[in-house]
């Protein structure tokens, strides 16, 4: 489970960068419920916080990289973001944007891993990260296509030293990746990883990519809600044993991310 005591290789934040900022926030405030409160805007950009009852779930802003997809950055926690990038570096990943102090609130990176999944570090100042998670409408769980698990498990496991369990998936769907942060419990996980083939990697144009599952309370209203402001659907909705009833959308802008509504306790 994902909780708010962030510990070093978790994840702790997310945010979205979109060409719409204003029809995105009604997007996935109809989807998930959730409030936009905008921090302005300077020129053609804007950004924001997304909050559901109150407390910040994620972050919200104009997609400025040149040629970039629309798609949702997840951050995981460590204790020194200079320390990180050197690890990425040794490991064969790529820094596209170096440790950046933001006002007191944090620090902050963003890499690519060396098969091209892009991923990011916060190293906490004011800012611990998002104010809600594991609940409805709110990030539960983060997981990596691949399109080479072992190469991945290497890399991870150098930068943010993850622990993996393997699961076999039913119908011979091939392995699961479980992740934990380091010296956790596994009742602890926070994610996973599977790999793919190039053709399951379209929505990064064939690359591996991060993407978040978020709780709802009711995964077939969530998809309604999705295809009816634009969205698509990828897979389901549709059961899976011993994890709820989940389905793999698509923004009107192609970010992908996954609705999950856990198995009733």
């Amino acid at each position: 489970m994902i909780t708010t005591e962030f510990a070093p290789g978790s994840p702790c934040w997310l945010d979205l960068g979109t060409p719409d900022v204003r029809a995105a926030a009604a997007f996935y405030g109809a989807v998930l419920g959730w409030d936009f409160e905008s921090m302005g805007t300077e020129g053609d950009m804007e950004g924001g916080m997304f909050r559901k009852d109150g407390r910040i779930v994620a972050g919200l802003g104009t997609l400025t990289e040149e040629g970039a997809r629309s798609a949702w950055m997840i951050y995981y926690r460590v204790d020194d973001a200079d320390a990180t990038t050197r690890a990425v570096e040794s490991g064969g990943g790529t820094v596209r944007v170096a440790p950046t102090d933001l006002d007191g609130w944090g620090r902050m990176a963003q890499y690519s891993d060396p098969l091209g999944g892009q991923f990011a570090v916060w190293q906490p100042g004011t800012s611990k990260g998002v104010e809600l998670v594991d609940r409805p409408g709110s990030l539960c769980w983060t997981e990596l296509h691949t399109s080479d698990a072992t190469a991945a498990k290497e890399f991870y496991g150098g930068v943010f030293g993850w622990q993996f369990s393997d699961m076999e998936m039913p119908g011979g769907g091939g392995t699961y990746h479980l992740i934990t942060p380091a010296g956790l419990p596994e009742e602890r996980m926070h994610g996973g990883l599977m790999e793919l083939g190039e053709e399951d990697l379209a929505p990064a144009g064939g690359h591996p990519y991060w993407h978040p599952v978020f709780a709802v309370a009711d995964c077939d209203a969530a998809v309604a809600a999705a295809t009816g402001n634009g969205g698509s659907v990828q897979m389901g909705p549709e059961d899976a044993e011993g994890v709820g009833r989940l389905a793999v959308c698509l923004d009107p802008w192609n970010a992908d991310f996954v609705v999950l509504t856990p198995p009733a306790s």
